[in-house]
C-alpha cells in the first residue's frame, strides 16, 4: 500500500531560477518561504520566492510549493512516488526537492485545482 502523507501548502509564488555554474550565491535568494540552492557542473539553480528573483535572471515563475510533513527516515521508500505518481499519470510536471526531513513539491499554480483533486483521491492529507 502507499504510503499517505499530509501535504501543507507554503504561502506565496514561487520560482526556479538558473544561474551560470561559477555564480556566486546572490543575496536576492535567501528569505522568507521555502528556499533550496543546488549545483551542478552546468549551472546554479535557485528555488525561492518568485518576488525576490530579478527580472533580468533567466527563471521560470508560477509556482507553488507544498511541503510534506515529515519528518522521513531515509530509508522510508514510496513516500515522493506516492505524490508524483497520479501526478505523472494525469501529465502534470512537478519539480521536486529533498531536504534532510522532508520533499517539498512545486507545480505550477494554474494546475493547483487539478493536483488538489488528484492528491485528495490518492488518500493524502492537504493543509
Amino acid at each position: 500500500m502507499a504510503p499517505r502523507i499530509t501535504i501543507r501548502e507554503l504561502a506565496g509564488s514561487y520560482a526556479i531560477a538558473r544561474l551560470a555554474p561559477d555564480a556566486a550565491i546572490p543575496a536576492w535568494a535567501d528569505g522568507e518561504g521555502f528556499v533550496s540552492i543546488g549545483r551542478s557542473d552546468e549551472e546554479l539553480s535557485i528555488v525561492c520566492r518568485a518576488e525576490r528573483v530579478p527580472t533580468d535572471i533567466k527563471h521560470d515563475g508560477g509556482w507553488s510549493c507544498y511541503k510534506f510533513q515529515g519528518p522521513f527516515a531515509f530509508n522510508e521508500t514510496g513516500i515522493l512516488l506516492s505524490v508524483i505518481r497520479p501526478l505523472s499519470e494525469n501529465n502534470i510536471g512537478i519539480f521536486a526537492v529533498s531536504t534532510f526531513d522532508t520533499d517539498n513539491l512545486l507545480i505550477k499554480t494554474s494546475d493547483k485545482a487539478r493536483v488538489d483533486e488528484l492528491l485528495a483521491a490518492a488518500g493524502h492529507t492537504l493543509l
